[in-house]
């Protein structure tokens, strides 16, 4: 993998393909049209429809006519417009004059200006006429004029205004078609205007109206160059010496993606003041998604980019070991340091821990209390030896042999066979639902709900952390995606091309693939997140394994059926 560098001067003088960015300019056709109405309130109806169609500067048509509102026209609506009352008398009603107008405009680009105005009386008269309102494309040339144009080159945004500062040929009236010509003029004049700025299709244009920075606006020529490939891309920031990674993503198209972080499609704040304070793009093409999934995992925990919020520190993780001393207690830890200890997780959260260790607590007597002790001197018992919560060691109530039995369960129900610490806890949940203690009822599956769930986790990882290799494929639109994992991590990708070897291809991934070292214990020797994502991507339909190198496979009862255990469960009532 190799990785592009864009810099933030890169891209000025080239121009995106039109496949990447949408539908260029010249190919666009418009209707600009125009409506003249009896008021501005959603009472009023539509007097006048003029549309005019264009497309690359060239008119292909025009539309006019007048429409009977059924309503009278006010006196001061018709000294503005000049149609009157007897000038739409004999007009047809907008129930015959709205189809042809729809098929008029079908497939075009909607321009109007003020266009909320005009497309809530289509939109009104559609619903009055039970005619399905077009989903078109809308510009608002008044809103774009607001985006594009300085405050000292025009005293408003109003038509008249505008279409004296672009020079059009046709002067505004109030009269619909004539007004709609007059847009069009205007329309031409905003596009010259943007188009030494590298808009070039409706996308981009569409985009001025969306209270997009300038500044921000301008970086979009940073995607010019990146590859439409899935990948890892880094928004970055060098200050002389100095180089920040701020930001990693990944996608499975970066140069597409990366162009949406310079658009209003991009909403989020923090995404914004990113983008202010990078000053430039990197890109890492992958060969497959699940590879660019991991690669992005391995630089986030590498930079640890201050605007990443998630996987920022994917090696603080939790673990319940079960100790190695004469009378073995559970302890929570924060890392896996030998293969000769039990270990269960991980978890993200202490909560979560402490939670299956009640659960575990639950359904065996084994100690909960810290000290080391000692077979040869016994100590007093705690409470929980009088309740029957602890087999109580301390005191010599049980043999080590004993003692080491109900270990032994403790590490079977974690590792093997999760259904008797399931029974205990089944068992308590009854006698607490019988008695009507609800909340400890609720506290309880609660634990045993986490003990599922982290069931399912640990030995989703530890199968593959275990595996020395697998080789395997998935089908995919454009050839094979192919894998090599090695204990749990990604050490190799590749892709068949339709027409190409998949078996040779996979012997050439495999041949250049990174080695890997067994790990310790439970742990996969890539971080718990990349392990995830490579069992997700192993357990999709249609994933075949090529070659497998040892065993991938779970306990029987290692786990239950997390959604019926809790409907059975469900003490809600």
């Amino acid at each position: 993998m190799t990785a592009t560098r864009v810099p933030g001067t890169a891209g000025v003088g080239f121009q995106d393909s039109f496949e990447d960015l949408g539908t260029h300019l010249s190919e666009v056709t418009f209707c600009v049209v125009d409506l003249e109405t009896t008021g501005s309130s959603e009472t009023d109806a539509i007097t006048e429809i003029g549309a005019v169609k264009v497309r690359g500067g060239e008119v292909l048509g025009r539309f006019q006519t007048l429409v009977n509102p059924a309503a009278t026209i006010p006196p001061l609506i018709a000294v503005l417009t000049g149609i009157t009352n007897t000038m739409v008398a004999e007009a047809p009603p907008l129930r015959q004059v709205l189809p042809s107008f729809l098929v008029f405009a079908e497939n075009t680009v909607l321009v109007a200006h003020n266009a909320p105005f005009d497309t809530g009386f289509l939109r009104r008269g559609c619903e009055a006429t039970e005619y399905p309102y077009p989903r078109w494309p809308v510009l608002d040339t008044a809103a774009l004029a607001r985006a594009i144009l300085l405050r000292d080159e025009v005293r408003n945004c109003r038509l008249a205004t505008l279409a004296q500062h672009f020079r059009a040929t046709t002067t505004p009236n109030h009269r619909a078609l004539t007004d709609a010509e007059a847009t069009v003029d205007v329309l031409h004049g905003l596009i010259e205007r943007v188009g030494n700025l590298g808009v070039n299709t409706i996308e981009d244009l569409q985009e001025f109206t969306r209270r997009v920075s300038p500044q921000r606006r301008a970086k979009r020529t940073w995607a010019t160059d990146l590859p439409e490939r899935p990948g890892v891309y880094l928004f970055v920031a060098e200050h002389h010496e100095h180089r920040e990674v701020l930001y990693v993503g990944t996608s499975r198209n970066i140069r597409r993606r990366v162009r949406t972080y310079f658009t209003a499609a991009e909403k989020r704040p923090r995404m914004e003041e990113m983008v202010r304070v990078a000053t430039g793009v990197e890109a890492v093409p992958c060969a497959t998604a699940l590879q660019a999934e991991v690669v992005e995992l391995r630089l986030i925990a590498s930079h640890a980019p201050r605007y990443n919020r998630r996987s920022k520190f994917p090696d603080r993780q939790l673990w319940i070991k079960i100790t190695e001393e004469t009378f073995p207690r559970l302890s929570v830890v924060r890392s896996v340091r030998d293969d000769a200890a039990a270990y269960f997780g991980p978890f993200r959260r202490r909560q979560a821990a402490e939670e299956v260790l009640f659960a575990i607590y639950d359904g065996f007597p084994i100690r909960q209390c810290t000290q080391r002790l000692s077979a040869k001197r016994p100590s007093p018992a705690c409470a929980l030896a009088d309740m029957g919560r602890c087999a109580a060691p301390c005191s010599g109530a049980i043999s080590v042999a004993g003692y080491a039995d109900i270990v032994q369960q403790v590490r079977s129900a974690l590792g093997d066979d999760v259904r008797p610490a399931v029974h205990g806890l089944r068992q308590r949940l009854r006698r607490l639902v019988a008695e009507q203690r609800y909340e400890e009822a609720a506290t309880v599956r609660g634990r045993l709900d986490t003990l599922i769930r982290t069931g399912l986790r640990f030995h989703r990882v530890r199968s593959l952390a275990s595996c020395p290799e697998i080789v395997a494929a998935r089908r995919g639109d454009d050839g094979w995606e192919i894998h090599v994992i090695r204990y749990g991590r990604l050490a190799a990708a590749g892709r068949a091309r339709l027409g190409e070897v998949p078996q040779a291809i996979a012997r050439a991934v495999k041949a250049t693939a990174e080695t890997v070292l067994p790990p310790i214990g439970p742990l996969p020797a890539g971080g718990i997140e990349e392990t995830e994502r490579i069992a997700a991507w192993l357990e999709q339909p249609g994933s075949r394994l090529m070659e497998l190198t040892g065993e991938w496979s779970w306990p029987l009862h290692a786990t239950l059926d997390h959604t019926g255990l809790v409907s059975e469960l469900d003490v809600s009532s």
